[in-house]
């Protein structure tokens, strides 16, 4: 068996869990397979979430092994241009924001193939990406971005620590709610951290929007918790670090910008007051069963746009959470005819479990290709896609956070 099933909560420790949000059971997000193996049948794994009555971190109990989840990843983050500017405002905003200097060390947890960090690195910058992916650590080395190919845990941070000197800014964006020890995790970072000057930032998916925008797709066993500000401000306490800013992105549907620094008691912002106050309202009661509830309806409304569809259907993005909402809304080959994507990572390849062909865009607009309809599972980029095809003559369907039919 390559799971199993967590019966405490990652930031407290305590066993109070309750179960929330039960979805179907998928593959792996992100486990895309070759042509010869569309007869394979993947392992399918329990997909629910559980909130921890003591401390209110949710999380998803069920964890897979992380080398099947990341050792053969084909997700990069330079393939989408929308990313490629948020990372480079990202770092603009975090070197004024802490005046970093020429020759600083900058470090990103989960690095992928450097895109953050080519931007510290222009500004003079020590940069090292941490990244567990072989095939895509050593491509960000060879293209100039000095990737350690590992999981980041206290013994990671002793060997750079060992090797670099201490870090004045650590990164860890959209994979702090990938690892199943937090702690391990955290206390690298402290250890790895300039204690005078050092500051941990990281980005995750806010469960807040999440609950709000019904984006239950982004449930998936990469991401292990699905952070909201109140849990996370004692777990860091409680190893003598402080929570000190919120900033809220648009990346994912919707997004926080963590602020983190070695020492307790400092003093925090008014945005992150202001966003805890928000927090306690959205998520106060059960959110969780009128959520369910709108995804169900939004099941049925997609459903119906693909049988009322007088051709062929294509979507457009293969990103990790097209698996939970194929399963979710029980939609597969038999409806959708290929997808196509952006990067050439996953092009040749055959959808998660679906085993739905994955091509480039250029196959839209092929003689006998085009399509009638096209499902945006990119929902997130849907504004994008839209506008790059006003010759298509069909319809597009997104499906969240609200369906719509264009």
């Amino acid at each position: 068996m390559s799971y199993r099933i967590r019966t405490s909560c990652r930031l407290c420790g305590s066993p109070e869990l309750d179960t929330v949000l039960t979805l179907t059971p998928t593959p792996a997000a992100n486990e895309f397979v070759a042509p010869d193996q569309a007869g394979l049948t993947q392992q399918e794994f329990p997909l629910y979430l559980s909130r921890c009555a003591a401390c209110g971190h949710v999380q998803l109990p069920v964890v897979v092994s992380p080398e099947l989840l990341f050792s053969n990843y084909v997700y990069v983050s330079g393939t989408s241009p929308s990313f490629v500017r948020h990372f480079e405002e990202y770092a603009r905003e975090t070197i004024e924001r802490f005046g970093l200097q020429s020759g600083d060390l900058v470090v990103d947890i989960g690095s992928n193939d450097g895109t953050l960090l080519r931007f510290f690195q222009s500004a003079g910058m020590r940069v090292l990406g941490v990244d567990p992916a072989r095939r895509i650590a050593e491509e960000a080395t060879a293209s100039g971005v000095d990737t350690l190919c590992a999981f980041f845990d206290r013994g990671t941070a002793a060997q750079i620590l060992a090797a670099h000197g201490p870090a004045t800014l650590v990164l860890a964006n959209n994979v702090f709610a990938h690892a199943d020890d937090l702690r391990e995790i955290a206390v690298g970072v402290k250890d790895l951290l300039d204690p005078r000057r050092g500051h941990f930032v990281f980005e995750v998916q806010y469960l807040v929007d999440m609950v709000q925008k019904t984006l239950f797709d982004m449930v998936y066993h990469e991401h292990l918790s699905y952070h909201s500000i109140e849990p996370l401000i004692p777990f860091f306490e409680s190893l003598d670090m402080s929570l000190v800013d919120v900033k809220p992105v648009v990346t994912h549907g919707g997004s926080i910008r963590v602020v983190v620094q070695p020492g307790v008691g400092m003093q925090t912002s008014e945005r992150m007051a202001q966003c805890l106050a928000d927090e306690r309202v959205v998520l106060s009661g059960d959110p969780y069963a009128a959520m369910f509830q709108r995804i169900e309806r939004a099941s049925q409304a997609l459903r119906d746009a693909l049988q009322q569809s007088k051709g062929k259907v294509v979507g457009y993005g293969a990103p990790a959470k097209l698996t939970t909402l194929m399963y979710q809304f029980g939609i597969g080959a038999d409806q959708i005819a290929y997808v196509v994507d952006d990067s050439p990572w996953k092009q040749g390849l055959l959808t998660p479990g679906t085993h739905i062909p994955v091509a480039s865009a250029e196959r839209l607009m092929e003689a006998g290709e085009r399509p009638d309809c096209i499902v945006i599972f990119a929902w997130n980029f849907a504004d994008q896609i839209i506008s790059k095809y006003p010759q298509f003559k069909g319809s597009f369907v997104v499906p969240l956070p609200e369906f719509k039919k264009v």
